[in-house]
């Protein structure tokens, strides 16, 4: 029975919540902190986590329902919502926050003006007295790739300080001096003068990149080679070439005096990638990437915000301009706490068009592939698989791995159109070639359809010889072997449909999996594990437990079940949605002067049967190729009127 009433006990009456910008944490029954939020206005932002809990998200539903309480904290701004929820999140790291797989540290080519000798040098650390930060980089190996190019341009000290301090007393060049990779004081070549000049030079030209030294240096070439001083000619040539090496591996894509962050995000209901392009004087600088796992319902708005406050709560500089797919409700909040941390305005936008929105668009496309690959290696990689089923098995007490997962979902349409699907893993990858479908004519509710679904499978391993279509337990139809297939064919695909699995899976809890088990009981099939996976709290329930097995959240056994779980659902969407066309399809295909081009584009043009058949004479008028008279006849076709036997027959009744 779905309440409509208070969705929690511990939910504040609706007048003690203020309606000033705040910051608002979900609690435990011990006091831990599973979830930090911000809001412009705590009530109208609280009241949406008390609806009643059928209407909520089911991640959401598991936060409220899982905590004991709520409280919040009053502030005098959104930039103090921002900043307080920022400091919050990485004090206590709520479970139910986003989380990023990230080491958020990012590195940076550093300059340390203060010294005697400056030194360019690759670190991660912020805030060393008088250094000067360009950067950051994607990885360490870029920005020493940058590094080793432009000393061979600007020949600059790169030892450490201890190796510096010790060639200098000594008078001896240090080891890095040796060996050609350190240009300064400390090799014995030049002066500190002439060093500090050649460092005034390299900055000069890190916050320039001006191409015009790629024509000085070709000219200082020239000249020493006409005046026979081949020597300079040659380091000259070296440095033009090193130069060259540099301006291409940071190609132009926007205005020279541009400097911009663009944040591409791609993301479903569980994870979310981030891909970002970090432009400098017009140039990408630096690319980094990293994936972000959803405990709630974040859109993807939301997740803007909480991508920000990643990037540049940890040592990353925002620039003038920052885009974004989408603007976060607080933009301005967010712009102001930017704007603090570098000290000068910051822009927060998203780009509609012209070569920023090109980038975007880049960066979208970046961050979608990076989602797609991240979940291809989570589940190709063998390693992961086989932790995953080791898990697996020790969680449900499994004498061995579950090397074949059978899953299956039931799907509806207000309780009709019932089908159900089965589908495969084996060795933790998915064996589409042996995914079933069923159809189901009739059932009381979802777990007659469990029992009727299992019965017939179970069938299968207990008699091999019984056909696979028509017929048996439960009055359903597989459409595993159609009448057309061939005998050799419906004789390999029956084979395919008997092989046993280690363990049967369930989409949903108590319910589901106890009339999956009866099942399983009736037909006599041993040795076969079998548990069910609850959407709401994502909990392993096993037959004959009142309690559910909790896998670690992000673990790769539960990440296994989810897609087990999720391949289940959408396969049995699928059918349901190909059987609405399908009899749609037929009824339209009937109508004089409707072909299949028609019949397509009526499809297409209302988006579902439900909105055709409720759509209006002159809505289906507005079809391209329809007009009025076949609107009409179409319209007929679907709403069909009782015969006058039909209704004379009623009136006898009656």
């Amino acid at each position: 029975m779905r309440s409509s009433g208070p969705s929690v006990p511990y939910r504040p009456k609706a007048g003690e919540i203020p309606t000033s910008p705040g910051v608002y944490r979900f609690r435990d029954a011990e006091r831990r902190v599973l979830y930090v939020g911000k809001a412009k206005n705590l009530r109208q932002r609280l009241s949406n986590y008390f609806a009643p809990l059928h209407t909520l998200h089911e991640r959401t539903r598991r936060m409220v329902t899982t905590a004991a309480s709520v409280e919040w904290t009053v502030v005098r701004s959104d930039v103090e919502a921002l900043q307080l929820e920022i400091t919050w999140i990485n004090e206590w790291k709520p479970p139910f926050n986003v989380r990023f797989k990230d080491d958020k540290s990012y590195p940076y080519l550093v300059v340390t003006l203060a010294d005697e000798a400056p030194r360019a040098m690759v670190s991660r650390k912020r805030g060393i007295p008088g250094a000067r930060y360009f950067g950051p980089y994607p990885k360490v190996w870029a920005v020493s790739e940058t590094l080793e190019i432009l000393t061979k341009v600007f020949p600059i000290r790169t030892c450490k300080d201890s190796d510096y301090r010790r060639a200098m007393a000594s008078g001896k060049p240090c080891f890095a001096g040796q060996i050609g990779r350190c240009f300064g004081p400390c090799s014995g070549k030049v002066t500190i003068e002439e060093h500090r000049a050649n460092v005034d030079r390299f900055v000069a030209f890190m916050q320039n990149q001006d191409t015009a030294i790629l024509g000085e240096l070709e000219r200082a070439m020239r000249d020493a080679a006409a005046a026979q001083d081949y020597e300079t000619a040659a380091r000259r040539r070296d440095q033009l070439q090193a130069a060259r090496e540099f301006f291409e591996k940071s190609a132009m894509v926007l205005a020279e005096h541009v400097d911009l962050d663009v944040f591409g995000i791609d993301h479903d209901e569980l994870q979310a990638a981030v891909h970002l392009f970090v432009v400098r004087g017009g140039r990408v600088r630096g690319v980094h990437s990293w994936t972000v796992d959803k405990e709630l319902d974040v859109p993807l708005d939301e997740l803007v915000d909480v991508v920000l406050q990643h990037a540049y709560g940890d040592g990353l500089l925002p620039p003038g301009e920052v885009v974004v797919p989408a603007l976060p409700d607080d933009a301005e909040a967010v712009e102001t706490w930017l704007g603090e941390l570098a000290g000068r305005r910051v822009r927060l936008r998203t780009a509609q068009r012209g070569d920023k929105a090109a980038l975007l668009a880049t960066a979208q496309q970046n961050a979608k592939q990076n989602l797609m690959l991240y979940k291809t290696r989570r589940s190709a990689d063998f390693t992961t698989r086989s932790r995953a089923l080791e898990d697996i098995q020790e969680a449900l007490g499994m004498t061995e791995a579950p090397l074949r997962i059978e899953c299956y979902d039931v799907s509806h349409l207000s309780g009709t159109n019932i089908v159900a699907s089965m589908v495969v893993f084996e060795d933790g990858l998915a064996r589409k070639d042996e995914y079933r479908r069923f159809t189901i004519p009739s059932s009381s509710d979802d777990t007659d359809s469990i029992h009727q679904v299992l019965t017939r499978r179970l069938a299968y391993l207990v008699d091999r010889d019984e056909p696979a279509a028509g017929g048996g337990a439960g009055g359903i139809a597989s459409d595993s072997v159609t009448a057309e297939a061939s005998a050799d064919e419906a004789s390999t695909r029956r084979r395919k449909f008997a092989y046993r699995p280690n363990l049967l899976v369930v989409d949903g809890g108590q319910p589901q999996v106890a009339a999956a088990a009866r099942a399983l009981r009736e037909s006599g099939v041993q040795g076969i594990y079998l548990c069910g996976i609850a959407k709401r709290l994502e909990e392993i329930w096993t037959p004959d437990s009142d309690f559910p097995v909790i896998l670690p959240r992000n673990s790769d056994a539960l990440f296994l079940f989810q897609r087990v779980r999720d391949e289940a659902h959408r396969f049995a969407i699928t059918h349901q949605r190909q059987r609405r066309k399908r009899d749609i399809g037929s009824v339209l295909s009937e109508v004089p002067g409707l072909g299949p081009a028609r019949v397509k584009e009526l499809l297409r043009h209302f988006g579902s049967v439900a909105r055709l058949k409720g759509a209006s004479i002159e809505d289906i008028a507005e079809v391209k190729g329809l007009g009025a008279v076949l609107a009409r006849t179409v319209h007929e076709s679907l709403h069909p009127e009782p015969s006058a036997e039909h209704a004379d027959g009623r009136a006898a009744r009656g």
